[in-house]
């Protein structure tokens, strides 16, 4: 195994594992959108350059100067000071397709996903800091909430905010489209077995060489331990969500940092959803919308969804109990003759 930094390319550290004479592992990581994106790439060209990997990040970097709610100059943060907007206003093709991708999610899940919590969001940040819970801030905030009153013009990338103080928050689906991208970027410049890690929101391209796929861990609740089983994947995506890093108690009660839009709280079910997809993009957003729904409500939904398939581990007590969607075993089934 050899390891070697190239200080030109800032915070990218390379490292080159033979598989067979002709075949390199070669990885980068970054620091984007509040976590570390990791790509990997098998490559057999010979005139392999690091210069792929600040493609593939540059392109990250584009979609946070458009998605993120954090950047006060960001395309979705000044769409968000100017609400209400009653006239349509222009955005960006890449904006258009993550709110498109959005809605539908929030209309099959009666907003249990929902783009326009981003004033809860605000709310929530200060009381977890707080570690006090402020029901008349939330109540408040609630009032500007609804993903009815974001509308995408049918014809054009355009949008109208119908409420006052309208905040559109991204985080449950900008970061699984940005490693798709990604890994859209790395496809145009000729390699195809490449994964890009957006934190376990997982865009996974052909298999590295000689193998069936790439190992993929299914999350239990506890992320100390070790995955309950490991998937082998290519051509599709996968995302995890629970809040084993992010909760706070309050008055005895433990709140996740994922928010049930329906009710302005944090949701209380203590779970770790693991979502297959086609890409990471619906992986990401079915992730955080089963969060909030948890297996029984959550399942009702995905089982409609042929071509999303979802595991589900919930806290019982001092054990643990364990869901999968009803066509979890097809997908794999299907997924496996494809490949």
């Amino acid at each position: 195994m050899t390891g070697f930094c190239i200080p030109r390319f800032s915070g990218i550290c390379l490292s080159a594992e033979p598989i067979k004479p002709q075949w390199h592992k070669y990885q980068a990581e970054q620091d984007h959108m509040g976590t570390k994106f990791r790509i990997t790439i098998y490559s057999n060209h010979p005139d392999f350059s690091p210069k792929v990997f600040d493609l593939a990040f540059q392109r990250i970097e584009q979609i946070n100067a458009v998605c993120s709610d954090y950047l006060a100059d960001s395309e979705v943060s000044k769409l968000s000071q100017a609400s209400p907007i009653t006239k349509p206003v222009a955005i960006s093709n890449d904006l258009h397709f993550v709110l498109n991708q959005a809605q539908k999610v929030s209309q099959l899940t009666e907003g249990a996903f929902d783009v326009t919590i981003g004033p809860l969001t605000k709310q929530w940040r200060r009381i977890r800091r707080r570690k006090k819970m402020d029901q008349e801030s939330l109540n408040e905030a609630k009032l500007a909430v609804g993903y009815q009153s974001l509308i995408l013009e049918k014809n054009k990338p355009a949008i109208r905010l119908l409420k006052s103080n309208m905040r559109i928050d991204l985080g449950g689906i900008a970061k699984g489209y940005a490693a798709d991208q990604a890994l859209l970027v790395l496809k145009e410049q000729g390699y195809n077995r490449v994964l890009v890690d957006a934190g376990g929101d997982v865009a996974i391209g052909e298999s590295p060489p000689n193998t069936k796929g790439w190992a993929i861990g299914v999350a239990t609740l506890d992320p100390q331990q070790p995955p309950s089983q490991i998937l082998y994947l290519s051509n599709c995506a996968v995302a995890t969500s629970g809040d084993a890093f992010q909760h706070v108690e309050i008055d005895g009660i433990r709140y996740s940092h994922i928010i049930d839009p329906r009710t302005a709280r944090g949701v209380t079910l203590r779970s770790s959803v693991t979502v297959l997809a086609p890409n990471c993009t619906l992986a990401d957003a079915w992730a955080s919308a089963l969060s909030v729904l948890g297996p029984e409500r959550g399942f009702q939904v995905i089982n409609t969804q042929p071509k999303i398939a979802s595991w589900i581990v919930i806290a019982n007590g001092d054990s643990t109990k364990s869901y999968q969607s009803n066509n979890c075993q097809a997908w794999l089934d299907s997924f496996s003759s494809n490949n």
